[in-house]
């Protein structure tokens, strides 16, 4: 039987591009002071900035917040079906 996913609600607010809170985090896949990579219900999600930081992140509830400077914030679809050897950078860049 194939498994249906109902999309959750994803929420992006981004205040005086200093500080972000993002809902609907499936998972922090990468971050550093320059870029923070998110997947999240409605596909993968880029920050990109200057001294950026993850100040929170709550697993359970889907929740990230972000501080640092935000240059640009990128969307980029992903498959639900994923293969299972296929790496964050392939679904990425399909």
């Amino acid at each position: 039987m194939e498994e249906q996913r109902i999309a959750k609600t994803h929420k992006l607010v981004v205040n005086n591009r200093k500080t972000a809170m993002v809902t609907g985090v499936l998972d922090v896949l990468s971050f550093d002071l320059n870029e923070i990579l998110l997947e999240t219900e409605q596909g993968m999600l880029m920050v990109k900035g200057t001294d950026l930081h993850v100040n929170r992140l709550s697993v359970e509830k889907g929740e990230v917040d972000l501080s640092g400077s935000i240059d640009s914030i990128a969307y980029s679809a992903i498959s639900q079906a994923g293969k299972p050897n296929e790496t964050f950078l392939s679904k990425l860049f399909r």
